[in-house]
């Protein structure tokens, strides 16, 4: 075993597919609409990237009770969870809920880690709306910027490698093929 290290890994865009669980939906519900693929998606934000007159059906989709427990597994990313365990560290799924679809974000992210991690891992899921209060050595998270209360917080961001932060230069850039490599195992 290594080093004990506390690792704080994001959930929707690093575990979870959320791009492909939104665009299959939009695609679904609007095909008469215009829609951005996933290979040019180049904001965090899908209401940032769509015509302003979508914004609601937009948030029709995500507020959608238990949208996030039918998302899809991201391939590796479980592995990669219990692989870092397995060496002795302490992994924590570091989440921020939905504040306008509390009701159904909450319990769907309990469904889909339940689904797809384990009961374990429900003890090992913190949802925040601010993840610089929570206590790690390293960050893994798609959104480029991380903002809240600690100025400078405890841990180290590593982006999670995903088309809408592709245009942004981060030293530390992480997919889970090469995990290993950038945390340094």
């Amino acid at each position: 075993m290594g080093e004990q290290r506390r690792i704080l890994v994001d959930m929707d865009g690093v575990l979870a597919d959320f791009e492909k669980g939104f665009l299959d939906e939009w695609k679904r519900e609007h095909p008469d609409l215009p829609y951005v693929p996933i290979r040019d998606r180049r904001t965090f934000y899908h209401m940032d990237q769509y015509p302003a007159e979508h914004k609601d059906l937009i948030y029709e989709i995500v507020d959608r009770p238990y949208f996030y427990g039918n998302l899809e597994p991201i391939r590796g990313g479980r592995e990669a969870l219990e692989e870092m365990r397995g060496l002795g560290w302490d992994v924590r799924i570091c989440t921020s809920p939905s504040i306008s679809n509390y009701e159904g974000c909450v319990p769907g992210k309990f469904m889909w880690v339940h689904k797809y991690l384990g009961k374990d891992w429900l003890h090992r899921l913190v949802l925040t709306k601010d993840k610089t209060i929570v206590d790690g050595d390293v960050l893994i998270d798609d959104k480029s910027r991380i903002d809240g209360i600690v100025a400078r917080p405890s841990w180290e961001h590593v982006l999670y490698d995903q088309p809408h932060n592709r245009w942004l230069k981060m030293t530390k850039r992480l997919t889970w093929e090469n995990w290993k490599e950038v945390l340094g195992v």
